[in-house]
């Protein structure tokens, strides 16, 4: 009875030690849609367009990375539309970052 109960707990430790978790998807700054583009932008005209906007450094792994990594260059964090010959027509802030 022993060794039956002393096997029946190890089994199931064993279960669930090797059942991974996914407590952290990755960080998606822009997700898909419309704003999927992450961009460093220096100047923001009326919100309507953003100027001197470049691809992020470094792989954003959360809000405030992304707005660090931005501003080092001394741009902001910004998702935008696919730009339009080369300027970033529409852009917002990305989530967690609040108005920057």
């Amino acid at each position: 009875m022993q060794f039956t109960l002393i096997t029946l707990t190890s089994a199931f430790a064993t279960a669930v030690a090797a059942n991974p978790t996914y407590n952290n998807p990755p960080y998606d700054a822009c997700p898909d849609g419309l704003y999927s583009v992450e961009q460093c932008c220096a100047t923001d005209v009326l919100g309507v367009a953003d100027l001197n906007c470049s691809s992020p450094s470094a792989t954003p792994s959360s809000a405030i990375s992304f707005r660090n990594i931005c501003a080092a260059g001394g741009q902001r964090a910004r998702c935008c539309v696919v730009p339009v010959l080369g300027q970033d027509v529409l852009c917002e802030t990305p989530a967690g970052l609040g108005e920057q």
